[in-house]
């Protein structure tokens, strides 16, 4: 159900059914003892303790009175239409209950209790999630551990009972925290809170069998103090309205960041093909979130450091950072670390290298990262001189500084330089100060945090949040070269499940990709006639649905170059996929020209149920199990896109040539790819392709496919 707003009556979704939950006029807590640090008297604590205003009712057993108000004994007793019931029952009393508040015309019901689909009751949940919905009930959880609004210091929460810190308006972008696990959830906000960045809401959205990821994002998009959104997940219910909803965001100028665990559990099932394979369930993910504008970082350390860089800086540049030190040593070692991780660091312009070549000393070479070397300590104006020419060069994304403040007024001196050279910049300014345990001195770090200068002691750190915030730039930039959905003419009937070769060729062939020429024959002497016809010398390779890997079968039979061999060929493939499997029965022979050497490379794709489908191109042949160097992209990306993607392969060398070998043709590369990206995108019954090996020849020559394995939905 759509959410409507709270003057126009019930929801059960949307972001309007949120502001039942988190602004309440109403609140009733079902399920309460009056034992001191029960799960009742804690939410109870929790309203009367932060100086909730509205109407609170009680539910309870036992009856009688709590604090001077009266607890009825039935939830029929309840007035009609009261914004929120906060369960604190056992699961066993929750469907009753929530039965109930549908007679009462309850607005919104919060469950903390646990017994539900997370150890397998998934029937149980649908039970109770039906009634909810049936009621125009917003449903948040079960097994929600509670939320806190620190706008109004409102907060539902059973564990213990405490004062909401109120939330400083207006003095630095907020945060909203989203979250499968409460403890994570608060190990973000106290790091969040300690650099001097408020939370504006910190939600357990449980196992969200009514509200979900998308509504609470919807509300965060809505609401005018939350600027940037924190997600962790172990599982996104709904991945289509999640990034729908994150493409809202990113559009209202408020980034969404990720964090999902599970990027090295082994696969859950086996898959038909190498394309399979590769695209792990994580890292098709993966793919498709940050290409939708979500920024993923893998641990806490990155997500908090990068948190603290996007909340002040939310427009990220596609460039790498430009870095300030003075000391040589230092410049060597972060372009290690940065050529470690993937993050570039741009080249000084020619304009920046000529304004510093005739300031600095003659012993300071100009370039990225900048070594001011000791000179500053008696020109501290330096300073100003190069973090505006790093600052001030387009190619560059951010800065971050790194030097030894020396004395309190030094350190002064060097930060004022440092904001005189940034007046005006939109781009992130770190000022990474080694050293950890050695205090600051005050006034620098008064200083920083009133002109919002963020302040580091791990260059490491700060570099990797750097490296998050390039790869969400590049990603911003990447959608922007993106094609639409255009069906392909003239398909061939697919059946279910794994296609024969040959048939997938034809596929193939309908997207205009070149295949080599030939034809399945399904006797010897069609076989001959189509070799005759094709030229020698051929290949022969047995075909059947079942038999999706023919080498293992000896299936595959090359340079046959005439009439005798393919008649003694034909034969020998029979015998060899009959001792491999004899209830495999073949629908003949695919009889091919022998195709021209060249780079072999994989192009494919896979669908996943939920998030759908993504390409995997990249080296292949007997190399793709071997070292696994392929690139994820989305399936709408151009061709000038993927021909970037594929510059961005670890063996990138060997596309430009390498040892002798000539350049490959990587545009039509690009082109296999996109036309996979189409079949995927306008075929929603294919599950996998795969193209290995696509023979890449030299630059403006082409590629040929030489064998495909399509998989459609069983």
């Amino acid at each position: 159900m759509s959410g409507a707003n709270l003057a126009g009556g019930t929801v059960a979704r949307g972001a309007a059914a949120v502001e039942y939950f988190v602004r309440p006029k109403s609140v009733a807590i079902i399920g309460l003892s009056s034992k001191p640090g029960s799960a009742g008297m804690n939410a109870l604590t929790n309203l009367t303790g932060n100086g909730y205003a509205g109407e609170i009712y009680l539910v309870g057993r036992s009856g009688g009175e709590v604090d001077g108000r009266k607890v009825l004994t039935e939830i029929d007793e309840l007035p009609e239409g009261v914004n929120l019931a906060i369960f604190t029952l056992p699961v066993v009393g929750v469907k009753d209950a929530m039965e109930a508040c549908v007679r009462r015309k309850v607005k919104a019901v919060v469950i903390f209790a646990s017994g539900f689909a997370e150890i397998g009751e998934r029937a149980k949940q649908d039970e109770i999630a039906k009634i909810a919905s049936d009621g125009s009930i917003a449903l948040l959880g079960p097994n929600c551990l509670g939320y806190t609004n620190f706008i109004e210091g409102f907060t539902a929460g059973f564990v213990s009972s405490s004062k909401v810190p109120k939330m400083i308006p207006g003095r630095d972008p907020a945060t909203a925290i989203l979250s499968q696990s409460g403890g994570l959830m608060a190990h973000v906000r106290l790091g969040l809170e300690l650099r001097d960045l408020p939370v504006s809401y910190t939600i357990s959205t449980g196992n969200e069998a009514g509200l979900g990821l998308p509504d609470f994002v919807d509300f965060f998009v809505a609401d005018p103090a939350t600027k940037l959104i924190i997600v962790y997940v172990e599982e996104v219910r709904d991945p289509q309205g999640f990034m729908q909803a994150a493409a809202r965001a990113r559009a209202a100028g408020k980034p969404v960041m990720m964090m999902h665990p599970g990027r090295t559990a082994a696969a859950g099932a086996a898959v038909s093909s190498h394309t399979g394979a590769l695209a792990g369930d994580h890292s098709l993910m993966r793919t498709l979130v940050e290409h939708a504008g979500i920024v993923f970082c893998d641990n806490v350390d990155e997500l908090v450091d990068a948190a603290e860089v996007l909340a002040r800086f939310p427009n990220p540049l596609p460039y790498g950072p430009g870095i300030l030190t003075f000391s040589g040593a230092f410049c060597a070692i972060m372009l290690d670390f940065c050529d470690e991780i993937g993050l570039p660091i741009p080249p000084l312009s020619v304009d920046a290298e000529k304004a510093l070549r005739a300031a600095l000393p003659g012993f300071a070479t100009p370039r990225n990262p900048l070594d001011l070397t000791t000179q500053p300590v008696w020109q501290p104006e330096l300073m100003k001189l190069g973090c505006s020419a790093l600052l001030d060069d387009p190619k560059i994304g951010a800065l971050l500084i790194s030097i030894p403040l020396g004395t309190p007024s030094a350190a002064v001196t060097y930060l004022k330089f440092v904001l005189e050279a940034a007046k005006g910049s939109t781009k992130p300014l770190i000022f990474s100060v080694l050293g950890d345990r050695n205090p600051l001195p005050q006034d620098f770090v008064d200083m920083a945090r009133e002109h919002r200068v963020i302040l580091s002691r791990s260059a490491d750190r700060s570099l990797r949040a750097l490296l998050q915030l390039y790869k969400h730039g590049v990603a911003l930039e990447r959608a922007k070269k993106t094609v639409p959905a255009k069906p392909i003419a003239n398909l061939p009937a697919l059946g279910k499940g794994t296609q024969p070769e040959w048939l997938g060729k034809k596929v193939l062939a309908a997207a205009g990709m070149q295949i080599p020429a030939g034809d399945l024959a399904r006797s010897a002497d069609e076989a001959v006639a189509i070799a005759k016809r094709v030229g020698f010398p051929v290949a022969m390779k047995a075909q059947a649905a079942k038999l999706a890997h023919k080498t293992e079968a000896g299936g595959v039979l090359l340079n046959i170059a005439d009439e005798a061999g393919v008649r003694e060929a034909w034969q020998k493939l029979h015998d060899n996929v009959k001792k491999y499997n004899a209830s495999i029965t073949l629908d003949g022979a695919l009889v091919e020209v022998m195709s021209k050497r060249g780079l072999e490379m994989v192009v494919g794709a896979k669908r996943d149920a939920n998030w759908g489908p993504v390409i995997v191109a990249g080296i292949g042949g007997v190399l793709i199990e071997a070292i696994g160097d392929v690139r994820l992209m989305p399936p709408d990306l151009s061709e000038e896109a993927i021909v970037g993607e594929l510059q961005k392969l670890k063996t990138a060398k060997l596309l430009k040539g390498f040892r002798g070998s000539p350049a490959v043709d990587l545009k039509a590369i690009a082109k296999v790819a996109a036309a996979v990206g189409q079949l995927m995108r306008t075929n929603p019954d294919i599950m996998e392709i795969d193209v290995n090996p696509l023979v890449a020849h030299a630059e403006g020559e082409g590629v040929s496919a030489l064998d495909a394995l399509i998989v459609m939905k069983d």
